[in-house]
């Protein structure tokens, strides 16, 4: 900030500053920007202005100048299963490029960003790692969970009480109940979804303090988290601590294990890749199953289990994880984190308080992680599972393929009783340039569950999944359709091979007729005007975390 505020030649910059009522004594101390995600149409931000506020005092009182500026949100739930979903993945972009834009243009010293919901965490991840300079994340916490019929409820619940309706299983008295019941609170949404797979992986990294991903939104001990991130930053400026020094391969390598561990999104194989790009570190999605090989998992949160964010809260949280994961040596200790200590200072003490929520690493849920990477020849560069969230039955499938070219499609035919048990849902061109912008399928993935079907159907899409899916849903198809991938020659009726344990995902058709099909191949386009179609323009594969090129 010096560069822009010292010196006769920077008077104007400073008469500047003095018209926002900036006082010398301000001037003199640190610009710390505070980027504020704040808004009142999404759930997870309602509350954000509240911990903006705690930022402002936690770093007034550590002896910097916090100034507040805004990033934009998306609420995935409320743009699920419209055109609106097109605009999800593209703002985490846009949240980038705009931060980037606002501190470059106003020379900020240091950062503390105030995300919650799914992509505005990877965005402002992506520009902590382009800015460099000390940055801390806090975030606005998690939803407590609702209940219904005695029992915690989601918003995934809620998904497939949808499906549960249209199947005459519930009535409309029953669906209004979950309707008002099972998002009770303001925060990210309560399960371990996109948003809070992102704010548990910002503490494994070692972006957010402990407990960052964790603290209920409505608990006054997210107020207190938030003084100590203001206070944090001035530490982190102090020391020269930049996102980069944090960031690095190994602190990665340990966000995978750990999102395996925790059975995160699929999302998170979007993000982390992406994020890793803005440090100049590449991430391969082979390294997945390397990781995951060696990874148990041992948190069933929902959608994969009857326990929720509040319930890994009192277990001990992400750094309880970390460090049952610590017992078999499976993570980097020595990464440096915001707190100015390693990883293995943070998690030494933070013992694992209920093992029915975490699961000891000597009984855990399964030997291997929650995700998984698919290859074979309908996916040559890969696609993504929750493997945690699939039953039993299912991790080995083989079904006819029931295709279609859209998300809307799929949908009115699975709410015409047309899908049949053993089918396998093809919904392709939804891909991040097909789309454009990659939608999520929770409504027909919730519809299946819901129907009664997610013990013998299967969905695959180059499209991809809400955190709040569950069941035998592939998505991430790379290459999509509309790059030419072999998900756009899959015909209806075609048998396609699921194997999750041995990774694979095949087209069960000869050589001979994929290679005849591919040669006469000619991807669909679709007219579009915007940032969609610059964004379609610019964007690159699902396996490469969908990056701008």
């Amino acid at each position: 900030m010096e560069s822009i505020i010292k010196g006769a030649g920077n008077a104007p910059h400073r008469s500047l500053y003095h018209a926002l009522g900036m006082t010398k004594e301000e001037l003199d101390k640190p610009m710390i920007g505070i980027v504020s995600s704040y808004n009142e149409i999404v759930p997870g931000h309602m509350n954000l202005d509240k911990i903006v506020e705690a930022v402002r005092m936690g770093v007034a009182m550590a002896g910097g100048n916090p100034v507040v500026f805004p990033a934009i949100a998306v609420c995935d739930g409320i743009a699920m299963g419209h055109e609106g979903m097109k605009y999800s993945l593209v703002t985490r972009d846009l949240i980038a490029d705009s931060t980037e834009a606002m501190v470059r243009a106003h020379g900020f010293d240091a950062l503390v960003m105030v995300p919650n919901c799914d992509k505005n965490v990877p965005g402002l991840l992506m520009a902590a790692a382009r800015l460099n300079i000390p940055t801390v994340f806090v975030s606005g916490g998690p939803m407590l969970a609702g209940r219904v019929g005695g029992k915690k409820r989601s918003l995934s619940s809620m998904f497939e009480a949808v499906g549960q309706y249209n199947a005459g299983k519930i009535n409309g008295c029953a669906l209004e109940e979950f309707e008002c019941k099972v998002c009770p609170t303001c925060g990210s949404c309560s399960g371990m979804y996109t948003a809070n797979s992102m704010n548990c992986l910002t503490e494994v990294l070692g972006m957010g303090l402990k407990g960052n991903g964790t603290i209920p939104a409505v608990y006054s001990a997210r107020i207190e988290l938030a003084k100590h991130a203001g206070m944090a930053v001035m530490e982190m400026l102090e020391k020269n601590i930049r996102p980069r020094d944090i960031m690095t391969e190994a602190a990665f390598q340990n966000a995978l294990t750990v999102d395996m561990a925790l059975g995160c999104s699929t999302n998170s194989m979007l993000h982390l890749p992406a994020i890793a790009h803005e440090c100049g570190i590449d991430i391969d999605l082979d390294i997945a199953n390397g990781i995951s090989a060696k990874t148990p998992n041992l948190c069933h949160l929902a959608p994969a289990g009857p326990t929720y964010m509040e319930d890994l809260n009192e277990a001990g949280g992400v750094y309880a994880v970390m460090n049952e994961l610590n017992k078999k040596s499976l993570l980097n200790t020595e990464c440096i984190t915001v707190t100015g200590k390693t990883v293995g200072e943070n998690i030494k003490d933070c013992v694992n308080l209920d093992s029915e929520v975490i699961r000891p690493i000597e009984a855990p849920y399964s030997e291997t992680g929650g995700i998984a990477v698919l290859k074979g020849n309908l996916a040559p560069e890969g696609s993504v599972v929750k493997r945690s969230a699939v039953l039993p039955e299912m991790l080995v499938h083989e079904g006819p393929a029931r295709v279609f070219e859209c998300e809307e499609d799929a949908q009115a035919a699975i709410d015409a009783g047309k899908i049949n048990p053993g089918d396998v849902v093809v919904i392709r061109y939804e891909g991040p340039k097909g789309g454009p912008g990659m939608r999520e399928m929770l409504n027909p993935t919730s519809a299946i569950m819901g129907m009664g079907l997610g013990n013998s159907v299967a969905l695959i899409t180059d499209g991809r999944f809400s955190g709040a899916t569950r069941g035998a849903c592939i998505g991430h198809v790379s290459p999509e359709a509309a790059s030419g991938g072999v998900i756009g020659v899959v015909k209806e009726g075609d048998i396609i091979s699921i194997n999750i344990p041995e990774n694979t995902l095949e087209l069960k058709i000869s050589d001979a007729e994929l290679k005849e099909r591919m040669a006469s191949f000619v991807p669909k386009t679709k007219p579009l005007s915007g940032y969609l179609k610059r964004y379609a323009a610019l964007v690159s594969s699902g396996a490469k975390g969908a990056i701008l090129n």
